[in-house]
């Protein structure tokens, strides 16, 4: 970007962080910062984590920190602490992802609602991208389906029933290497490859109630299937926000966090360290639901852009 290029796409950014706060102040949600630096790391296998080491005194801690790739886990610990509502917008960091719609640093909105199921917060979060809309003089109208009514409608494939031939087939003309791939990745390229595609440009499209292995952090609703109670929120092809109604099960955690670690040793990656403290405290949070939303995602569809240095001062290239 250059001259008023760039002065543009930093007074929408600073127009959009005001109109955030306003909408968080309107519903008496704290505003709150926590640490970027961290002595426990992301354990998820598809995000990395970058790691730096602290040169100080060793009653500091371990010296080896990681910069956090969401502010998700001392988030909880507040809320284990009786804070409530609560909201961070800060910058995130995520190694490897570069691109032009990736950058290793960007700005994440990430907020808790306790009381809320996973349906109230992806209603919260429309309302807040109808009101990000609006300062671009857009809107978009809104269509919310289930995971398995998603692919019944799109594919007419029941996601949770589907033999894995089946999940295939419409995949067929894709080079695709099958070695090691799960069901769930069969899953995401469906998801990436023949739905998400055709998402209409002023659409928001929310997915809800995931297969029960794709929970991640999310809390399992019994039933057959069991589901996750988790949702994803896109506006046009854009995925913005995942959210999920939480789990406060500190052993179940526990168990998940071990097999992301499992995962990563199959796959020649680090085994990283465990946030013990999340862990000592999450049996007291409370029943939420959580979100976070991309910023710079959110930017890129307000301005019908494809590419993330358009609403960067300075991508990774030029930092």
């Amino acid at each position: 970007m250059k001259g008023p290029a760039v002065r543009d796409a930093l007074l929408l950014r600073a127009r959009l962080h005001a109109a955030i706060r306003a909408f968080f102040a309107a519903r008496d949600v704290l505003e709150v910062e926590t640490p970027m630096l961290s002595a426990a790391a992301n354990t998820e296998p598809n995000i990395e984590s970058f790691a730096t080491r602290f040169s100080g005194h060793a009653d500091a801690g371990p010296r080896e920190r990681w910069l956090r790739t969401s502010p998700e886990f001392p988030l909880k610990r507040l809320l284990a602490a009786g804070v409530g509502d609560c909201y961070e917008l800060g910058r995130v960091f995520r190694d490897g992802e570069a691109g032009r719609r990736h950058n290793p640093e960007f700005t994440l909105l990430e907020w808790y609602r306790v009381g809320f199921d996973h349906r109230q917060l992806a209603a919260e979060t429309v309302a807040l991208v109808q009101d990000a809309l609006a300062l671009a003089g857009r809107c978009a109208v809104v269509i919310e389906r289930s995971y398995a009514a998603l692919f019944i409608e799109s594919l007419g494939l029941d996601p949770h029933r589907a033999t894995l031939a089946d999940l295939r087939a419409p995949l067929a003309d894709i080079a695709i290497d099958p070695a090691g791939l799960t069901r769930d990745d069969w899953l995401d390229l469906l998801l990436t490859h023949r739905i998400q595609p055709g998402f209409p440009v002023d659409r928001i499209t929310v997915i809800h109630d995931y297969p029960a292995s794709q929970c991640a952090l999310a809390r399992i609703r019994a039933g057959d299937p069991p589901l996750a109670e988790r949702f994803e929120v896109y506006l046009g092809t854009q995925e913005l926000a995942n959210g999920y109604h939480e789990l406060n099960d500190a052993t179940e955690q526990r168990a998940r966090f071990e097999q992301d670690n499992i995962r990563r040793l199959a796959r020649g990656q680090r085994v990283l360290p465990l946030d013990e403290r999340l862990l000592a405290v999450l049996d007291g949070l409370p029943d939420c639901t959580g979100v976070a939303l991309g910023i710079e995602r959110l930017l890129m569809a307000m301005l019908g852009s494809e590419v993330i240095a358009d609403v960067l001062a300075f991508p990774f290239d030029q930092a």
